[in-house]
């Protein structure tokens, strides 16, 4: 599936890799490849929440990093529809190979699933009108080469939405402040951001609004006081 997609995909380039900054602060741990039962993000909403907030339509090419059991891949592809695309990342293989399966079990033809790289998620450079982060930017080890790696996948105008939790990182969140900052090491800014219904979870949408600087020139952030 998606054969065009997955081999527009970037290989590592050759001969020494860039460094990057530390986290700088604590990294949660993951647990468990579901954030919660789907029955129960259905009951308050959450999809439709993020998506409406986040202006998905049909036709749009999104991606879904970190996608775990899927619950946002497999809703998001008959929302963009045939000529949208969907690409569905994991770093973990068993995770991943599960998602695979779901995907071809309930037929969706406009959906690739691949497997990323903790401190790169390897998108097709220039290809995405929204980047998914839902519940799992906390768990990302390497966030600055993460980040620096992942806005090349957005189209002109394109967005990272992130969904997490606005508690410390220990406790499976990140502090609204934070994020900001540590996308905006990177050049991306926040366009807008919101509270969603049923806890602390919150949503915030960025864009690229400054040049992606040079890996020795990001200035990491402090880490939030719990």
């Amino acid at each position: 599936m998606l054969c065009a997609l997955l081999a527009a995909c970037r290989a590592h380039p050759s001969g020494e890799q860039p460094s990057f900054p530390d986290a700088n602060r604590p990294v949660a741990p993951i647990v468990s490849d579901a954030f919660s039962t789907e029955d129960a993000r259905d009951r308050i909403g959450e999809f439709e929440e993020v998506v409406s907030r986040a202006g998905v339509k049909a036709g749009m090419w999104v991606a879904d990093i970190g996608a775990g059991e899927g619950y946002y891949t497999v809703r998001l592809a008959p929302l963009v529809g045939a000529k949208g695309r969907v690409l569905a990342q994991d770093i973990v293989p068993e995770t991943r190979d599960r998602l695979a399966q779901r995907v071809q079990r309930e037929g969706l033809d406009n959906v690739a699933v691949r497997l990323g790289e903790p401190a790169d998620p390897k998108l097709p450079p220039a290809s995405f009108d929204r980047i998914f982060l839902v519940h799992m930017y906390h768990e990302v080890t390497e966030p600055y080469a993460f980040l620096w790696h992942l806005r090349t996948g957005l189209k002109p105008g394109g967005e990272v939405i992130v969904v997490d939790a606005d508690r410390p990182v220990k406790r499976h969140g990140i502090p609204p402040l934070q994020l900001k900052c540590e996308l905006a090491a990177v050049g991306l800014s926040q366009d807008r951001s919101s509270h969603l219904p049923g806890g602390d979870s919150y949503f915030a949408a960025f864009r690229a609004s400054a040049p992606r600087p040079e890996p020795p020139a990001i200035k990491p952030c402090a880490a939030a006081k719990d």
